[in-house]
């Protein structure tokens, strides 16, 4: 937990309702959306107040899931803005694409609501400092979509990392391996019947529609996404940030490309990267990988055939390794040396392991009922360190070189493309503001 969070982390009074009832909206609901909305309606304290979305189809075919789990109807919305004029509900949960994270955050922040965000919490690295300020500023829990950080065999082993089970941990890899098809290439066509699309833009450029540039496959172009690196990896990233124990990098470097299909793709599908971290005294190096086809799996996750996906973690120390694999699942091996200088002989036998899921919505629910920072798991500052690390890792790629950065002064040294790349040119009145 950052020095920011774990200061001042009581907020002003705790919920006050029916019961303690908490009174959760739900924006976005396609993909990621369709797993908070039913993550809040297995809870009992928890009433689904309005549900939001910019395709009208999917919001009526939500709003009778809801109803046929026996629950009031709730609110509809197709603008966000609308939405936060109701002053009775008290918290909001976007799944929406990662360029509307932001502004919908800050949003959501000013009209005096709690907010959990879908990773990554910002498209680019004004808008991680942007959403900070804002949780401050309003004083309201703002939480990061990571399950990971509430998982407690995850959380047990972050712990016993940091109490020596691998000795000096030196080194964190990140794998998202994902079996990826083509996108092909499609035309722009017109917005389908239903289909809010200025909204859906909100900040981005002003588009002609293509199906490409809508559901899902908006991940795959810089405007709307961040790549896998920033769509499935930033779990992963995360992960080994946080099991290093460290913030933001002193230096990265990243190459890859967009390989073996002719398609409508901007981001790379086969991604390395690399993060230097010279924090409290120490080296520590953080490796990620991304690659998008039939591939082998690495220290037993994902199994032992290749094909499929193989994602999570490895930490390696001067004791042995751990392999997280997904987002509760973890073995470690301990080596020890035996016989005389020399001629020694490593040995190694399996260590602690753990396999205990957890509930990052509820988490959440927790903390707001409480109205406690100190209870969160994933305090929003934790996800915007993640995120900038992560479009660092993507401007390194896309400028082609090496980058210095100065975590003080936040901006790469002697770089003005770099620099460049840290924002965007907002589409009014879509605008992340300087001042929140």
């Amino acid at each position: 937990m950052s020095s920011a969070v774990a200061a001042g982390t009581t907020l002003s009074r705790p919920l006050a309702g029916a019961n303690d009832r908490v009174r959760v909206a739900v924006v976005g609901l396609r993909g990621q959306g369709s797993a908070h909305l039913g993550q809040y309606m297995r809870m009992q304290d928890v009433d689904i107040a309005a549900l939001c979305d910019i395709d009208e189809s999917i919001l009526n075919e939500r709003l009778g899931r809801v109803e046929k789990a026996g629950r009031p109807k709730p609110a509809a919305f197709t603008d966000l803005r609308k939405l936060l004029d109701d002053k009775s509900i008290d918290a909001v949960s976007i799944a929406t694409p990662n360029h509307n994270h932001a502004i919908q955050t800050i949003w959501t922040l000013q009209a005096g609501k709690h907010v959990y965000c879908e990773k990554p919490q910002s498209h680019n690295i004004f808008e991680s400092q942007q959403i900070v300020k804002a949780a401050r500023k309003y004083n309201k829990i703002a939480q990061g979509g990571v399950n990971a950080r509430s998982s407690p065999s995850i959380i047990d082993c972050v712990k016993q990392m940091r109490e020596g089970l691998i000795g000096d941990v030196y080194m964190a890899r990140g794998l998202c391996f994902k079996w990826r098809d083509t996108i092909g290439r499609t035309k722009p066509e017109p917005v389908p019947p239903g289909v809010h699309y200025d909204l859906w833009l909100g900040p981005a450029p002003k588009r002609e529609f293509t199906r490409n540039r809508f559901h899902y496959n908006w991940h795959w172009f810089w405007e709307y996404g961040n790549g896998d690196f920033g769509n499935q990896g930033i779990h992963e990233l995360d992960i080994a940030r946080w099991g290093l124990g460290v913030k933001y990098p002193s230096k990265i470097s990243a190459i890859g490309g967009h390989f073996m299909f002719d398609d409508d793709q901007e981001t790379p599908n086969t991604l390395n990267v690399a993060c230097e971290f010279n924090e409290q005294g120490k080296r520590r190096l953080l490796e990620f990988e991304v690659r998008h086809w039939i591939s082998n799996h690495e220290a037993g996750i994902g199994g032992d055939k290749p094909g499929g996906n193989t994602v999570g973690n490895t930490f390696f120390g001067s004791k042995g390794e751990i392999a997280i694999d997904g987002y509760a699942k973890w073995q470690s091996w301990l080596g020890t040396f035996e016989g005389e200088p020399g001629k020694r002989r490593a040995k190694v036998e399996p260590g602690p392991s753990g396999n205990v899921p957890g509930n990052n919505w509820r988490n959440f629910i927790e903390a707001v009922k409480a109205n406690d920072r100190a209870l969160q798991n994933n305090e929003i500052e934790e996800g915007a360190i993640s995120a900038t690390l992560m479009h660092l890792g993507n401007i390194s790629y896309r400028v082609g070189r090496t980058l210095h950065f100065d975590s003080e002064k936040m901006q790469v040294i002697g770089d003005k493309e770099a620099n460049e790349m840290f924002t965007r040119r907002y589409r009014a009145p879509f605008v992340v503001p300087e001042k929140v």
